[in-house]
């Protein structure tokens, strides 16, 4: 009888180790993180993770809430794998409620910002939130509805390596026209590149500039600046904001400038010259006005870490790209494996229209009209060095 005992002791250890192992393997991606912390209800819509995959063992996490980019392994020069992005290992940490931040967002209706939050559009005035400096930022605050990055996307389309969320903002969401529906996928290629294509349509006259909002950090470790790490922007020109980060209207030379990133050079470089764009923005926090004319086979800018080689390209179809080293992060924001992340902790390389293009006439136009369809293209292209 004891020894019968103890067989049924040791099954049931047994059987216990295994169910141990297999939910450790059901709840972790290659990066760490849990699916099941991503499983939610917010404002009456469900939230969930996707995992995307290519046969070089490249993976990305990616959750329909704001259809953000949560984690993003790519292998170093050693093929040791590293998440390359900033964020959160739980969904309740994106809520607003808990932290406003734009980690790995898709932004919408209108990325960057608008001039007082107000534009003109076939002879109508259309007012939104003022939620940065008196400017509406990233589609606006909460004035009923949130700006997309704090909206729940209804996933269309999934395989291992593509994923298609979906949203519908209803005709004076956040004080912009027009019914809007639009698609993110998001696609793992084969040469280890995450593409990122957004299209749009609209039932009455609008304006639209989608953007990824992921913040990178090729170390790997969001304890580490990205200051050392090393930038090339394809452009000759940027547009130049006031103390309130909105654009003057002009397009100014790089040339003699700290933003001159033609040539690649350490982020940190020039990051603290006496220079006006500098202290007004804190750092780098600007629209380049891109010299590859809107060719998605031109590379738009190139970002490197010496220390493992990791380096990414980014191509766009979009005439812009805003350069944001993430002068607010301040330790008061702890991301996943308890980081608490820091000034330069990450950049931003957002591909869009420019700032107040609405307000602009001279510059390209986001007007999106019946019958058109907007359509963009990012891609990060990861290769080693």
């Amino acid at each position: 009888m004891q020894f019968k005992n103890l067989i049924l002791i040791a099954t049931a250890a047994a059987a216990a180790v295994s169910c141990q192992q297999a939910a450790k393997e059901s709840c972790s991606t290659d990066s760490g993180l849990c699916p099941a912390k991503f499983v939610a209800e917010y404002r009456n819509d469900s939230t969930e993770l996707f995992t995307l995959r290519n046969a070089n063992g490249m993976e990305a996490c990616i959750t329909n809430f704001g259809g953000r980019v949560v984690s993003l392994m790519v292998p170093d020069r050693d093929g040791k794998m590293h998440d390359v992005v900033l964020g959160f290992d739980s969904i309740q940490a994106y809520f607003p409620e808990n932290n406003k931040s734009d980690f790995g967002a898709t932004i919408g209706r209108y990325a960057n910002r608008i001039n007082q939050g107000r534009f003109v559009l076939e002879d109508s005035t259309y007012q939104l939130p003022q939620n940065n400096y008196g400017h509406c930022l990233h589609g606006g605050g909460d004035m009923g509805t949130y700006g997309w990055q704090y909206r729940t996307f209804k996933p269309v389309a999934y395989t291992d390596s593509t994923l298609t969320l979906a949203i519908e903002s209803a005709d004076g969401d956040n004080g912009f026209p027009g019914t809007v529906n639009a698609t993110v996928t998001y696609t793992l290629t084969p040469d280890n590149a995450l593409s990122i294509e957004y299209a749009a349509t609209t039932d009455k006259p609008t304006i639209i500039n989608m953007t990824n909002h992921s913040y990178f950090n090729l170390s790997g470790d969001g304890n580490n600046s990205i200051l050392d790490e090393t930038l090339m922007v394809n452009a000759s020109n940027f547009t130049p904001v006031d103390s309130t980060f909105m654009t003057s209207g002009e397009i100014v030379s790089v040339e003699g400038t700290p933003f001159d990133f033609r040539t690649a050079k350490p982020i940190g470089q020039d990051i603290a010259a006496d220079n006006e764009q500098i202290h007004n923005a804190n750092g780098y926090d600007h629209n380049f006005v891109l010299d590859n004319n809107c060719d998605i086979n031109v590379v738009a800018a190139s970002l490197e870490n010496p220390a493992n080689g990791i380096h990414m390209d980014v191509y766009t179809n979009e005439p812009g790209i805003q350069i944001y080293t993430g002068n607010f992060l301040d330790g008061t924001v702890t991301g996943k494996g308890n980081i608490a992340y820091q000034k330069n902790a990450a950049v931003c390389l957002e591909t869009q229209h420019y700032p107040d293009s609405p307000n602009k006439p001279q510059w390209p136009s986001v007007v999106l009209l019946p019958g058109e369809t907007y359509t963009s293209q990012c891609i990060y292209k990861f290769s080693v060095k």
